[in-house]
């Protein structure tokens, strides 16, 4: 949450993939995830962690400072968007078993994400 309060996080939460028009995926997925946020630029913060949920495939936040949607297709790929307050990021990625990988970008900012199931 500390993310929340510095350029990138301040500017744009980050973490969000296009959201997919693809059918939720299996629960292969499911669970708590922790998601680690990095900026591009310093400007922007760097180093927030976001615990997002996902059941049957829908993204969802398990934080009330963030909200998040997206989805999970059955290859792993992720589409997401999240959103603090007035600011909102778009991003995408693929998921393994247990972690992930990806890129978002805001208004003004953008950068990488990794995930890691907890």
């Amino acid at each position: 949450m500390k993310f929340l309060r510095k350029g990138l996080f301040a500017t744009i939460v980050a973490l969000g993939l296009p959201v997919a028009t693809a059918s939720a995926a299996t629960t292969s997925f499911d669970g708590t995830w922790n998601v680690r946020i990095n900026a591009s630029t310093e400007a922007c913060g760097n180093g927030a962690t976001v615990a997002i949920g996902i059941s049957n495939g829908e993204v969802a936040s398990s934080s009330s400072a963030v909200t998040a949607s997206g989805r999970v297709a059955e290859a792993g790929n992720i589409s997401v968007n999240l959103g603090s307050g007035v600011k909102h990021a778009v991003g995408s990625g693929h998921l393994s078993a247990t972690s992930g990988s990806g890129t978002w970008r805001g208004a003004m900012c953008s950068g990488t994400w990794t995930a890691q199931r907890m």
